[in-house]
């Protein structure tokens, strides 16, 4: 009994560290999204890196809603996609507006980036949760 509860642990703790990264990535998703239509900001960046985020954003979306069982390293490799696309202009945007009072929404330029924070990025708060 003791093992079968052990092997039962091992295998929850697998599918709450691939359910955090779920819900790491779609935070950041809307987190992105978020702050590239925030009218206090959202002229400080160009027309072709506002569409080319929102597109990404909408791509990663798209794909969550079409794989609500992907394994922990899918979740993982679309977050590090998404950073690579959303991070340099997000970057200049922040730079451009020479800070923006209160951080940035979702705190991701203000601390640690969500994917980097792993489930401390939700803050706490799930989108979805095991039993």
């Amino acid at each position: 009994m003791v093992n079968d509860a052990e092997k039962y642990r091992t295998e929850d703790d697998k599918q709450k560290a691939t359910i955090s990264d779920k819900n790491v990535l779609e935070s950041y998703c809307f987190n992105i999204k978020s702050t590239i239509e925030d009218n206090k900001i959202k002229d400080n960046i160009s027309e072709n890196g506002k569409t080319t985020v929102m597109m990404k954003c909408n791509e990663v979306i798209a794909w969550l809603d079409a794989n609500q069982l992907a394994e922990k390293e899918e979740y993982e490799h679309k977050q590090k996609e998404l950073e690579n696309i959303c991070n340099p202009s997000i970057t200049k945007l922040y730079k451009d507006a020479g800070g923006v009072p209160g951080g940035m929404p979702g705190s991701f330029l203000g601390g640690t980036a969500p994917g980097a924070a792993g489930a401390a990025g939700a803050a706490g708060q799930t989108i979805e949760e095991v039993d």
